[in-house]
């Protein structure tokens, strides 16, 4: 049967990863307007306060590398730029939602306008800084991760994995809490001095800790797909 030569587990496989990719890309941007606080002290710093969003991001750091690795740098920029198109629709989706009035029922236990605007209105604020946050930052790394990866060769996973994550995420972190929240008034740039620091270590922790996941990952579709990977140009 078709679905089970390499071919067509290969193009399976790529509809399932690029489907979680969007799913928890799509996730974390609906969530971020909430702050969190993570309860760590480390001498007298902390506890430390970071955007939710950052809770779906350890899957996209693994989703980002096997990507890299199995389909190449094109097939993530392509899906890169697809993500913050569907982001962009999800928002405009939202807004219409914004702009319908809410049927009020007493004791129904459904949000109210007021209520739902709490919730996603906010949102509104960060889209522009969510999508050029994205983009960057995917762009970025698929770029160093193949560079690292000419480099270096098959050798090193974790090396071409955290390497681009280091530099992707910095500017990922940077970029949508300065234009999704300095900018329209939310936060304030001291607020920002605060939280961004504390947003990029925890994210590239959370990359240094996945690492044996991520060659777990590699094992796993190595085995899948029965054959040893070709990556496109």
């Amino acid at each position: 049967m078709e679905e089970l030569k390499y071919g067509g587990r290969r193009q399976w496989l790529f509809v399932f990863l690029a489907g979680l990719f969007v799913t928890n890309a799509i996730t974390a941007e609906l969530i971020s307007n909430k702050l969190i606080e993570i309860p760590i002290k480390i001498g007298e710093l902390g506890p430390f306060t970071t955007i939710v969003g950052v809770i779906p991001w350890p899957v996209v750091f693994i989703l980002t590398d096997l990507l890299n690795e199995f389909y190449g740098e094109k097939a993530v920029r392509r899906l890169s730029w697809i993500t913050a198109i569907l982001i962009a629709y999800c928002f405009l989706i939202v807004s219409i939602s914004l702009a319908l009035p809410a049927k009020e029922i007493p004791g129904a236990g459904l949000a109210t306008d007021s209520e739902f605007s709490k919730v996603f209105g906010q949102a509104q604020s960060v889209i522009i800084g969510s999508i050029a946050a994205f983009l960057l930052s995917q762009l970025l790394d698929a770029t160093l991760f193949h560079w690292i990866k000419r480099k270096t060769g098959n050798k090193y996973i974790w090396l071409r994995s955290t390497g681009s994550t280091v530099i992707s995420q910095f500017i990922d972190t940077v970029v949508v809490l300065y234009i999704g929240f300095v900018l329209p008034g939310t936060i304030k740039m001291n607020d920002f001095l605060s939280i961004a620091p504390t947003n990029y270590f925890l994210k590239l922790l959370i990359a240094i800790l996945l690492t044996p996941l991520i060659y777990l990952g590699h094992y796993l579709v190595r085995r899948y797909l029965k054959e040893q990977h070709q990556v496109p140009d």
